[in-house]
């Protein structure tokens, strides 16, 4: 999450970045030769074992076949690799900058964009891009309402699923009323995880695209809505949600992964995850029950695509640009998508790919736990960045304080 002091810095520092002409995607193998013997410093959040194992492997596929090595600098936040290079452009450092690539969406990915902070418009030049299904997955097009202009490699699409033990829940609740109702039948057996965190911010945003009026309102910035009268029906569900929830609302997870404990622990009934996968992924390590299925509400989750993002200054632009690449490799899409290594779903479109290719997708079993794209209904637009960070900012005023 973009924080105030984060933002005034790049205020700070706006300015023309200076406009880098190479590394040229259109000129591949030129970018193939240069990124030879580099090493890419990929930058991303670590908070799950199976995604730095995917980022391991990755790193493999990169070395083996181009010659690139991959460093995964590993994030608690991600706002931290932006506050590095925010830092290195006031230092002067326009060159040779430490971050080469960020795993990056949202609030970060706009304050970079908008700061002059990120590399040219290179994404829609890699050769890998003729693969990206554009009509069925928009949000690989504007990230949180902002175009991304090509400023980003889409690499996963992501969509809020609900998770729950089918041995304790007959029946999901598949409304809002539904929910609210199932949380004070069955007290201290739901929670989320405590904003600014990005899991726990997106179900205040889920709340409120389904208790808005008009979800057209969350398309631009908060401070241009009635931001008061548009959000008191999503304050007024907390407020009565909050007693019933695990240890009465008094504490609340860090996080997704420690949602997910709890769900495995038996401590809660229904969580959730922005992974359609993560679930059946789970269950095939032996962390969550085989019981465990997903839902999700009749009215449509969020979803939202991830992208990859080479600041201004990298150091090894060649490098990050393969990588890029490599990550929409149809391959390491597959591997991506199979719920025995994380369960993401592409953003490549079959009918797009070689009969082999397509065939790689065709084979993976998605899991028990897994819906079907049939089956995930409606994907809500994110709201404009801005009320992430107002949401979060609220919650913590209202209901408890940040770490």
């Amino acid at each position: 999450m973009t924080r105030p002091l984060l933002t005034l810095a790049l205020a700070a520092v706006l300015g023309a970045a200076p406009a880098l002409a190479d590394p040229d995607p259109r000129n591949w193998d030129a970018v193939l030769d240069d990124a030879r013997g580099q090493t890419v410093f990929w930058n991303a959040w670590a908070g799950d074992p199976r995604i730095n194992a995917f980022i391991d492997a990755v790193g493999d596929e990169l070395e083996a076949r181009h010659g690139v090595r991959l460093n995964h600098v590993r994030l608690a936040d991600t706002a931290d690799a932006v506050t590095r290079v925010v830092a290195e452009r006031s230092a002067g450092r326009d060159q040779g900058g430490a971050v080469d690539v960020i795993w990056i969406n949202g609030d970060n990915f706009v304050s970079m964009k908008d700061g002059g902070l990120l590399f040219g418009a290179f994404a829609e030049d890699l050769p890998n891009w003729r693969f990206v299904d554009t009509e069925a997955n928009p949000a690989v097009l504007s990230d949180f309402t902002v175009p991304v202009e090509g400023f980003g490699a889409p690499w996963a699409m992501f969509r809020m699923v609900f998770e729950y033990d089918s041995a304790a829940v007959a029946a999901p609740p598949r409304t809002l009323d539904a929910l609210r109702d199932w949380i004070a039948a069955n007290p201290g057996r739901f929670t989320y995880p405590q904003p600014p965190d990005f899991l726990g911010t997106s179900f205040l945003k889920q709340v409120l695209h389904m208790t808005v009026d008009d979800p057209a309102v969350l398309m631009a910035p908060a401070e241009d809505a009635d931001y008061e009268a548009i959000t008191a029906p999503l304050w007024e569900f907390l407020d009565e949600i909050t007693p019933n929830l695990w240890r009465q609302g008094r504490a609340f997870p860090a996080n997704e992964p420690a949602l997910g404990q709890l769900l495995a622990d038996g401590e809660i009934d229904i969580g959730f995850a922005f992974n359609p996968g993560r679930a059946s992924a789970a269950i095939a390590d032996g962390e969550l029950p085989d019981t465990i299925r997903t839902f999700v509400f009749d009215a449509g989750t969020l979803g939202n695509s991830s992208f990859l993002s080479i600041p201004y200054n990298a150091a090894n632009k060649a490098g990050a640009l393969v990588l890029a690449n490599l990550i929409l490799d149809p391959e390491i899409q597959a591997m991506a998508q199979d719920p025995q290594v994380l369960g993401f779903n592409t953003v490549l479109g079959l009918d797009l790919l070689e009969p082999e290719d397509r065939a790689r997708f065709e084979a993976l079993e998605l899991g028990i736990a897994t819906l079907g794209p049939d089956e995930l209904g409606a994907a809500l637009d994110e709201p404009h960045p801005s009320w992430d960070t107002r949401l979060a900012e609220d919650w913590v005023a209202r209901f408890g304080v940040a770490d």
